[in-house]
C-alpha cells in the first residue's frame, strides 16, 4: 500500500520519535526545581492516595497518556495496547489528531479502538487548531463521536506547522470559532500546546471565554521542530530544514508554563506535559500547579520494547514513594509542603511577577 499525506506523515513522526534525538535544546526546568526530603516521615507508600477525578471520571492516578497517533494503517496497533494499559491501570488516554479519520472515515476504526478498549476511562480526543477553524460544527463532532471521547483537545502547534513541509500554519479565526464550539460540543475543550507550552496571556486570554481545562506541553521534551526538521532533511527540503534550526530554541519550559498557566488560571484543570522523564517530574510538576501529568514518548518507547506495563507500574509506585518521603498521603497535601527554586525558572517567576 502507498501511503500519502495525512497517514503517511502519521508513520513518519513515529519513526523518528523512536529512532532520532528529537529533545531540547531547550530543558524543562524541572531541574530548577527541589522537594525537601521528610527523613522521618511516618507515611508508607501504601498510604498514599493518587485517585484523582478527571473529566467526570475517577482514575486512579493523576497520569494521561498523551495523544500519540492514529490515523494510519497499524497504528491501531499502537493504540490498543495504550488503550489497554490505561484501563487496566484506570489512567486517562488521549488520541492523536484525528484529521486523517475525519477526512476518511475509512481510517476511523484506528481510533475507534481506543473506546472500545478503554471502556471505563477518561479518553481525550485530538484535533489540530488549524483543521479547528476550517471544519464545520459536524465535522468537530465528529471527533468526540470516533472515539466517544470525554473532552476534545485542539492542539496549538504553530512552531510544528511552520516547520512542517506540508504545514498550514494559519489560526486565523481560532478565538471566534471556539467561542462557538465550546457552547455546541457536549464535552469541555482541552487546550493542549504539543511542546512549545502556554504563557499566562495565553491562558487568561481563554480562561476568560471560559476554557476551564489547558495541556500546557512545555520545551524541554519532543520538540516538534526537530522532528519535522528531520522530515525535511529526508525529504531534501533545504529551506524547510534551514527555517527549523532557525526557529529550534523556541518555546516555554514546562516548568514555567505550569506556573504561568497556573497563575493565569487559578481554577482550571491542568495538565502538566512536555518533557515528563521521572517519577520525581511528575512530582515536582503536581507540587508546583498541574492536576496531572501527560507522558508520551517514554511510554511509546517501552511500548515497543515490551516493557510498558513494568513502566507505568513502576512510575505509579515511584511517585507514591515520592510523595510519602515529603511525608504527603495525597497530592493535596504534596502542595503544602515546601519548595525550593532556584536558578533560570526563580529568574523567569520573578520576572514575570508570577507567585508559586
Amino acid at each position: 500500500m502507498v501511503l500519502r499525506g495525512n497517514p503517511q506523515r502519521k508513520l513518519e513522526h513515529i519513526d523518528i520519535v523512536l529512532k532520532e534525538d528529537v529533545e531540547g535544546p531547550l530543558t524543562t526546568f524541572f531541574e530548577y526545581i527541589f522537594i525537601p526530603h521528610y527523613a522521618s516521615s511516618e507515611v508508607c507508600i501504601d498510604d498514599v492516595n493518587l485517585s484523582t477525578k478527571f473529566l467526570g471520571k475517577n482514575v486512579d492516578a493523576p497520569i494521561m497518556i498523551s495523544g500519540m497517533t492514529g490515523g494510519a494503517p497499524s497504528t491501531e496497533k499502537i493504540n490498543e495496547a495504550l488503550a489497554s494499559i490505561a484501563e487496566e491501570l484506570r489512567i486517562a488516554i488521549g488520541v492523536g489528531s484525528e484529521r486523517a479519520a475525519i477526512e476518511d472515515s475509512s481510517l476511523e476504526y484506528t481510533f475507534r479502538i481506543v473506546r472500545r478498549v478503554a471502556k471505563t476511562v477518561p479518553v481525550v480526543a485530538n484535533i489540530g487548531a488549524a483543521e479547528f477553524v476550517k471544519y464545520d460544527l459536524k465535522s468537530i463532532e465528529k471527533a468526540v463521536e470516533i472515539v466517544e471521547a470525554d473532552a476534545l483537545a485542539i492542539h496549538l502547534n504553530l512552531p510544528q506547522e511552520y516547520a512542517q513541509p506540508e504545514g498550514r500554519a494559519s489560526f486565523k479565526g481560532f478565538k471566534e470559532k471556539l467561542m462557538v464550539v465550546k457552547d455546541y460540543l457536549s464535552v469541555p475543550i482541552i487546550i493542549k500546546e504539543v511542546g512549545f507550552g502556554l504563557s499566562y496571556e495565553v491562558a487568561k486570554e481563554l480562561n476568560t471565554i471560559g476554557i476551564k481545562y489547558f495541556d500546557v506541553a512545555g520545551a524541554g521534551g519532543t520538540n516538534w521542530v526537530k522532528v519535522e526538521g528531520i522530515r525535511a532533511m529526508r525529504g531534501n527540503e533545504g529551506v524547510k530544514v534551514m527555517m527549523a534550526q532557525n526557529i529550534i530554541e523556541w518555546g516555554i519550559p514546562t516548568a514555567a508554563s505550569i506556573i504561568e498557566v497556573r497563575n493565569a488560571a487559578p481554577k482550571a484543570f491542568i495538565i502538566g506535559s512536555g518533557g515528563i522523564r521521572s517519577a520525581y517530574d511528575a512530582v515536582k510538576a503536581l507540587r508546583i500547579g498541574a492536576d496531572m501529568v501527560g507522558i508520551a514518548r517514554p511510554i511509546l518507547r517501552m511500548l515497543i520494547e515490551g516493557k510498558l506495563r513494568d513502566y507505568m507500574k513502576a512510575f505509579i509506585l515511584s511517585m507514591k514513594a515520592l510523595i510519602a518521603m515529603t511525608n504527603s498521603r495525597d497530592v493535596n497535601e504534596l502542595r503544602l509542603k515546601p519548595v525550593i527554586i532556584v536558578g533560570l525558572l526563580k529568574e523567569w517567576i520573578e520576572s514575570r511577577g508570577l507567585r508559586i
